[in-house]
């Protein structure tokens, strides 16, 4: 008797504890949906607002922001002035150029530094780590003069090699503290055997290199957005006409007395299509690249 009622106690206590820890994860659920929900929110509500307001007149933008559109509200002037008073078609090919370029050389340059550093042990090893890991510290703004001067003194000014040489620059310390680390985690005798076989060091990098390809996606997806959207450097080293980004072409609306709210949100929007686009294209390599990489 005693050992039924010992028996049915143990029971009574482990499923009141299934259903407590039931309860627990549910709560820890619902505590982390609800911050990704809100972190969510706050990257996407303001783009909302920008796209629906450039659809309204001037004065709905201030007295109705929150509002959709209406037949009293809507309006298309601000896309008719952004395709009157600029070359929206020169921005997005100046911005593709810089962007796409800039990326090519951060992923192959990063990629080969970074498997140097992760396969061979030479004096300055760490230090060389070091210094590139400073330049994710110190902001690359803080040389903006030194970098006019060198560009003046190789009349790169007003060209979009300066911009790519910048933003390569900016990029590549990044770039090789990710690569280094999953460079790392390549197994040694997968490198061997390729060596054993007559393989030459490059045969080997490049054997090697689409075992990384979850970081190579993760250091594209952490860099293509910040070299798009940058306006610091296109106004200091390429404010010509010929050479302006799409951040220079929205930028344009603003004045120092009057700004034209309803160009600049129209071309604020139209310079965020490319890349939802490619986010919506590329959204789960981009979403697999850096799980991977938030893993490692």
């Amino acid at each position: 008797m005693d050992q039924a009622a010992s028996d049915a106690e143990a029971t009574k206590h482990v499923v009141t504890t299934a259903t407590s820890q039931a309860h627990t994860r549910r709560l820890n659920g619902l505590v982390k949906h609800s911050i990704l929900i809100f972190f969510c929110l706050l990257a996407i509500v303001p783009t909302f607002i920008i796209v629906v307001n450039s659809f309204k007149t001037r004065d709905a933008i201030f007295s109705e922001p929150y509002r959709l559109p209406t037949r009293e509200t809507f309006s298309l002037k601000g896309y008719q002035t952004v395709q009157e008073r600029s070359d929206f078609a020169v921005y997005y090919r100046n911005s593709a150029i810089v962007t796409l370029t800039s990326l090519l050389l951060i992923l192959l340059f990063g990629a080969m530094i970074s498997f140097a550093l992760a396969e061979y042990r030479f004096p300055g090893n760490t230090l060389l780590m070091l210094l590139l890991l400073a330049g994710i510290i110190v902001p690359i703004r803080l040389g903006s003069v030194s970098i006019l001067r060198l560009m003046v003194s190789f009349q790169l000014v007003n060209t979009l090699v300066a911009l790519i040489l910048v933003y390569t620059a900016q990029g590549l310390p990044l770039a090789v503290f990710v690569l280094t680390q999953f460079f790392r985690q390549v197994p040694r005798d997968l490198k061997d055997s390729a060596r054993i076989d007559g393989a030459s060091e490059y045969r080997v990098f490049w054997l090697v290199l689409p075992l990384v390809t979850p970081a190579i996606a993760t250091v594209a997806a952490l860099t293509m957005i910040p070299i798009w959207n940058d306006i610091w450097f296109p106004l200091i080293l390429a404010p010509g006409e010929a050479t302006r980004t799409v951040t220079m072409g929205a930028q344009q609306f603003l004045g120092q007395f009057a700004n034209d709210w309803n160009a600049v949100l129209a071309s604020l929007s139209m310079s965020a299509v490319p890349i939802l686009a490619l986010y919506f294209i590329f959204s789960r390599q981009l979403l697999r690249g850096l799980t991977s990489g938030a893993l490692k």
